[in-house]
């Protein structure tokens, strides 16, 4: 365990980008319990491609990239939940338009750029170990802002979440709050994705939460068990990578290695609970005949 756990961190390099996994995985792990509260799987994945045409045109443009990413992913988040509420178009259908466009409108802007095949795969993948201080900062303050928002809010978006009628009843703008969880998650899709990219984001902000609803009792349990399985993840995804690609030469992609490292721990989560159950029902039946 030294040897994944320790010995692959001693580069400076290596450190960044643990310090970024981690990081990413807390930030994820957080917003990622309302995604799951409030099923919104389909959605994340709609802004993992939202925010590409924002990226492709700043790298065209020679600009800043998380701000590309951040203005497309905002205005999209902004456009699908003013279609959403119209009730002549279904909800999964607003998605779908909002998917296709966003993306293919990214497309036609990195093909028209030279050399955009290696520069598509990055923006699309990841490259979290070439991470600087600046980014690691960035992605800190987002995380701080993130948590704080979170804590503030709790009341409100878990109302909703459990009981949108009943909030609209008592005058909350379900409008408002719905908009206010989409730049959430656009939030975490731009931090993450110069990192691991935008097309691997979209586990991150599934599968920690989705762990954690295994286990967890509260929301406030939700939040410590996804925060803690995502910091967990891409703490073992870099050193599983970094090990095999070093002693095995196997050249595992450390982003991807992050997500299978992730749902390794759920699948672990899930037969560890299917077990336990079947444990207590074998001993509490007997008593109950």
């Amino acid at each position: 365990m030294t040897r994944l756990l320790v010995d692959p961190f001693t580069a400076p390099y290596m450190q960044r980008a643990l310090l970024m996994a981690v990081l990413l995985g807390v930030m994820a792990g957080l917003v990622g319990v309302h995604v799951s509260l409030r099923r919104l799987a389909f959605m994340a994945d709609t802004y993992t491609h939202t925010v590409f045409p924002g990226m492709a045109v700043a790298f065209a443009m020679g600009t800043s990239i998380t701000a590309g990413a951040l203005v497309s992913g905002v205005f999209s988040a902004v456009v699908f939940t003013v279609i959403g509420r119209s009730r002549r178009v279904t909800s999964d259908a607003a998605l779908a338009v909002t998917l296709t466009s966003f993306f293919a409108l990214g497309v036609v802007v990195i093909g028209r750029t030279e050399r955009y095949t290696a520069d598509l795969t990055g923006l699309l993948f990841g490259r979290i170990l070439t991470v600087d201080r600046t980014q690691i900062i960035e992605v800190a303050l987002v995380l701080a802002t993130v948590a704080a928002v979170l804590a503030l809010t709790h009341k409100e978006l878990v109302l909703v979440a459990f009981d949108p009628d009943g909030a609209a009843a008592l005058g909350y703008p379900t409008g408002r709050i719905d908009l206010f969880v989409n730049i959430l998650i656009v939030l975490v899709v731009v931090a993450a994705a110069r990192s691991v990219g935008t097309l691997l984001t979209m586990a991150l902000l599934i599968t920690p939460a989705a762990t954690a609803r295994l286990v967890s009792r509260s929301v406030g349990a939700m939040y410590v068990t996804a925060a803690g399985v995502g910091a967990l993840g891409g703490w073992l995804g870099l050193g599983v990578s970094h090990r095999l690609s070093v002693t095995r030469d196997l050249r595992l992609a450390p982003a991807a290695t992050i997500v299978v490292a992730t749902t390794v721990l759920f699948a672990v989560v899930l037969v560890g609970r299917t077990v336990a159950r079947s444990v207590e029902r074998r001993d509490t039946g007997p008593r109950a005949g």
